[in-house]
């Protein structure tokens, strides 16, 4: 089956062993997250470099990590600065990203942007936190769209606009319902000295300025 229902906490449940499956044998994951529909693999060089050429994408554009838990991030080596960490303790789990250094020998390069840093969220969605937990590992992710397209909204959108992937069974899709058209996750950059807003979304330069008085746009 190409897509699976991904809404209630036993549709959840269920879904976690082939999904696993799926993606240990290399494949791609289309999948809710608290923002937008997202594209996925797990963090393996071949599954990210396969992910790069469905999305369309240039590989010097790298994607993030979801993640269940900060202590998850740090198992794989990513290093949280003290402003890191208090973003982290205010906004996660939810729609905040944050470029953190490390992650050297446990994570593809490919997924390290031009200012060295992996970008991280702990997702606040459910069911997304439910399978990532079950499976122990971090999931790539990037929106559900090809570069210059609108995101698909729901998993009927991400089908028509992935056919081949689809029926090739290349991807894996997870219907969560309809998303609508939410802001994206707000991403700051703090593999500096000083953390820097890089894309004002779901959460506003204002909130996060009060938690980091340090953080400059």
């Amino acid at each position: 089956m190409t897509v699976l229902a991904f809404v209630s906490e036993a549709e959840v449940r269920a879904a976690i062993p082939q999904v696993a499956r799926h993606l240990e044998g290399g494949g791609l994951l289309a999948h809710p997250t608290e923002t937008i529909y997202g594209l996925g693999s797990r963090p393996r060089e071949q599954d990210v470099s396969l992910l790069a050429r469905l999305k369309g994408r240039p590989q010097a554009k790298p994607f993030l990590l979801l993640v269940s838990s900060r202590s998850m991030a740090e198992r794989y080596g990513l290093v949280f600065t003290s402003c890191a960490s208090t973003l982290a303790r205010r906004f996660w789990p939810g729609p905040l990203t944050l470029v953190l250094a490390g992650g050297k020998g446990k994570l593809p390069e490919a997924l390290r942007g031009p200012e060295a840093g992996i970008a991280v969220r702990w997702t606040s969605h459910r069911g997304m936190m439910t399978l990532i937990g079950a499976i122990e590992t971090p999931i790539t992710s990037t929106s559900a769209n090809r570069p210059g397209e609108a995101t698909a909204p729901g998993a009927d959108a991400i089908v028509e606009a992935f056919r081949g992937a689809v029926d090739d069974a290349t991807l894996l899709v997870l219907d969560g319902g309809m998303l609508g058209s939410l802001p994206p996750s707000t991403v700051v950059d703090c593999t500096g000295a000083r953390p820097r807003l890089v894309r004002e979304g779901a959460i506003p330069f204002s909130e996060l300025h009060a938690t980091a008085e340090s953080l400059t746009r």
